[in-house]
């Protein structure tokens, strides 16, 4: 059961819209608007905007849902959902919570969105707090999953647990994974490594945290209060950041401050790198023609590292699907992240997530 009562099944969210937030991001509402549009004459995927209808403009033809206010990017994220409660933000969220729409994505203030969702769609039964998983490319594979990017600066190692087995549900509903692997990131390989969190939290998933058996063969499962529903997983032990690309594991669990630090200095390595294989190429007429060799090959694979192509991070652990696309999203990000929240949500992603997640004090 959800807050809102019986969650509608995979074929009523099919025929539900995705609900855009219009004025998310650095780019709204043109790039916002122009995506969805995208998204819905070439996907064939059912599209509502949110905001105000002054600010939106045209919509070319696709449902609007009004408001009267936007929170800004550089707003207080918990105070602004309290304050405005008219804003293109929570009323994405209450289309979801109300059965109106199969999901949300925004690219706006991602604290506002995870707060938004939270508040209003509320949160599963057994979550201790909600998290943001974000693809991390794997070429030739389907991408491992960080988690948590950015949710929870503090964390315990039972909210620890936690994320990776709602991380584990998330690979399994979106790329299919079966018996997913989960891996600790820390500062080495040993149990011994790491804070007294990720010791602590070692321990739990090298214990079978979850399933109760405290076997210790290094499986961990998940299963919803008394549904006898049961989502295993195998945990790899730990990561260190050397191992994020490509992850030998499916998930990489770690606390909010690390992931999002780690996912930051990713990206800025990835565009240092870029950018300089680039400088090279244009040195002289030799490097230019080596580039003109070359590029075809590059620019594929620098297309899997671009974030507008990985669809954006899904919240996890609240009672409907939520998308928060990158502050920076174009047009294309957007088709993108439409098409994850629409895919997810008809997959039963949030029943996924819900079987896999049980209370810390069934540990």
């Amino acid at each position: 059961m959800s807050r809102r009562g019986e969650r509608p099944t995979s074929e009523a969210l099919a025929t539900l819209p995705v609900a855009v937030d219009a004025m998310g991001g650095d780019k709204s509402p043109g790039e916002i608007v122009e995506g969805a549009r995208r998204v819905a004459a070439e996907h064939g995927i059912p599209v509502v905007l949110v905001g105000p209808p002054d600010q939106v403009g045209d919509t070319f033809g696709l449902p609007l849902v009004a408001c009267t206010e936007v929170i800004a990017m550089d707003e207080d994220p918990a105070g602004g959902v309290r304050r405005k409660k008219d804003s293109s933000l929570v009323r994405a969220a209450e289309l979801v919570r109300d059965g109106k729409a199969s999901a949300m994505v925004s690219a706006g203030n991602t604290g506002a969105t995870m707060a938004a969702a939270l508040l209003r769609m509320g949160r599963l039964p057994g979550v201790v707090r909600p998290c943001i998983a974000t693809p991390l490319p794997r070429l030739g594979r389907t991408p491992a999953v960080l988690v948590d990017a950015g949710a929870n600066a503090e964390c315990t190692p039972a909210m620890l647990v936690q994320f990776a087995q709602m991380g584990a549900a998330y690979v399994a509903a979106r790329f299919g994974t079966a018996s997913p692997t989960v891996g600790l990131l820390s500062i080495g390989e040993e149990p011994t490594k790491g804070t007294p969190l990720v010791k602590e939290t070692h321990a739990l998933l090298a214990a079978g945290s979850g399933s109760g058996s405290g076997s210790g063969s290094g499986s961990a499962s998940g299963s919803a209060s008394g549904s006898g529903s049961e989502f295993a997983f195998e945990f790899v032990g730990n990561l260190e950041g050397r191992d994020l690309l490509p992850s030998p594991a499916d998930v990489i669990v770690t606390d909010g401050f690390t992931g999002n630090v780690a996912l930051k200095a990713l990206e800025g390595s990835l565009r240092f790198l870029f950018d300089a294989m680039l400088g090279v190429f244009a040195t002289n007429d030799e490097t230019k023609a080596a580039a003109d060799v070359l590029l075809p090959h590059l620019l594929p694979l620098a297309s899997e590292f671009e974030p507008e192509n990985t669809g954006g991070a899904m919240l996890l652990g609240t009672d409907g699907v939520c998308v928060i696309s990158h502050g920076s999203s174009n047009a294309v990000a957007m088709v993108n992240a439409v098409r994850v929240a629409y895919e997810c949500a008809t997959r039963g992603l949030v029943d996924h997530v819900a079987a896999a997640v049980r209370p810390p004090q069934e540990d």
